[in-house]
């Protein structure tokens, strides 16, 4: 039972099935129910917490990584852009205003 902020304590309100279970919650109900279906079931269930609490660790090692490429990316970029530049000079002949030298 529940009210707005909170769990209700009356026996008269409307009852609601929850949307999710906690880890504890499974960790009560596996010590409630003892047949061998339920405590496959909690295990798997259990299974499952442990896979999203490795995968929110390598998630932010991950990011982390992204992060790290980008700014070698932005580095690398930067490098190019002036190995463009060098090279445009060179392959461009400079124009000058000077008079040719000779005959």
């Amino acid at each position: 039972m529940r009210y707005q902020i909170g769990a209700s304590s009356e026996w008269g309100g409307i009852r609601y099935p929850p949307f999710v279970f906690t880890e504890q919650g499974i960790a009560m109900l596996s010590s409630a129910l003892n047949s061998p279906q339920a405590i496959q079931v909690n295990i798997s269930i259990m299974r499952v917490f442990v896979k999203i609490r490795q995968w929110a660790s390598n998630y932010a090692e991950l990011l982390e990584k992204i992060e790290k490429l980008q700014t070698n990316e932005q580095v690398q970029n930067k490098h190019i852009k002036r190995i463009y530049q060098i090279i445009d000079e060179l392959v461009k002949p400079q124009i000058t205003d000077r008079k040719p030298i000779g005959f």
